[in-house]
């Protein structure tokens, strides 16, 4: 299904009776990601969307921040006459959540493998010398070619205005976004998890009010997926 929401053309599914469950998927994913989980949630309604910029969902128009994605996020949300949901993300959809518990109103949250504090560290050598490459005259064009190429994999396979997107939202600390939180929180970690270490998990549990983190062993970035018979029981306790 398609509804247009702002400027933005979404794509969305939803199935199931009873509470609102919506799920939001990381970065360079789309509805799959998250859809065997929402299908294991047999006693709720569950809602999943491609966000902007990703499966069969528009791009947005300009450069967006995590709050930008967030008021999106709850102008679909009401679009869908949801009242009050009960809020899942995975990396970055665990991200836009943060920030939608803080501002907006929900019931519980589920984060899953979502990195919330950003703290400043010194610079690796290659953005060292790409910060010099930059400032050289008739330069930008030049670094440009070589992020694309040195950059992660998500870096790379976005297109330019996603980069600057991607640039923008995992820079972004949200630490005090946390600190707002006041509704029960549960995360659920991979100790094996790269791109969100477990030290990052308990971080993010001790900003929390009504916080309390979950760790499952021999697990990835994934584990909600890796481990999705262990989630679902857990899930099931928590909800």
């Amino acid at each position: 299904m398609t509804i247009k929401v702002g400027n933005i053309l979404t794509n969305y599914i939803q199935y199931g009776e009873g509470e609102d469950i919506v799920l939001l998927h990381g970065w360079g994913q789309n509805i799959e990601m998250m859809d065997p989980l929402g299908k294991k949630l047999s006693k709720y309604r569950i809602t999943l969307l491609d966000l902007p910029g990703f499966g069969r969902s528009e791009e947005p128009k300009s450069v967006w921040t995590i709050e930008d994605y967030t008021d999106f996020v709850h102008q679909f949300i009401e679009q869908l006459k949801i009242k009050k949901p009960i809020l899942m993300g995975h990396s970055f959809g665990g991200r836009i959540t943060i920030d939608y518990a803080a501002r907006y109103p929900a019931k519980k949250i589920v984060l899953f493998g979502a990195p919330c504090v950003r703290e400043n560290t010194e610079l690796t050598w290659m953005q060292k010398c790409m910060k010099k490459v930059k400032q050289l005259p008739g330069m930008e064009k030049l670094s440009n070619v070589a992020k694309k190429h040195i950059g992660s994999e998500d870096y790379r396979k976005a297109s330019p205005r996603m980069r600057d997107i991607l640039v923008q939202v995992v820079n972004q600390d949200l630490s005090d976004k946390a600190k707002k939180i006041k509704v029960p929180a549960l995360l659920i970690w991979g100790d094996q998890d790269a791109m969100a270490p477990l030290e990052e998990a308990k971080k993010l549990e001790a900003l929390l009010e009504d916080g309390g983190l979950v760790v499952l062993n021999g697990y990835t970035h994934y584990a909600y997926l890796e481990a999705l018979p262990q989630v679902v029981t857990i899930l099931n306790k928590f909800l």
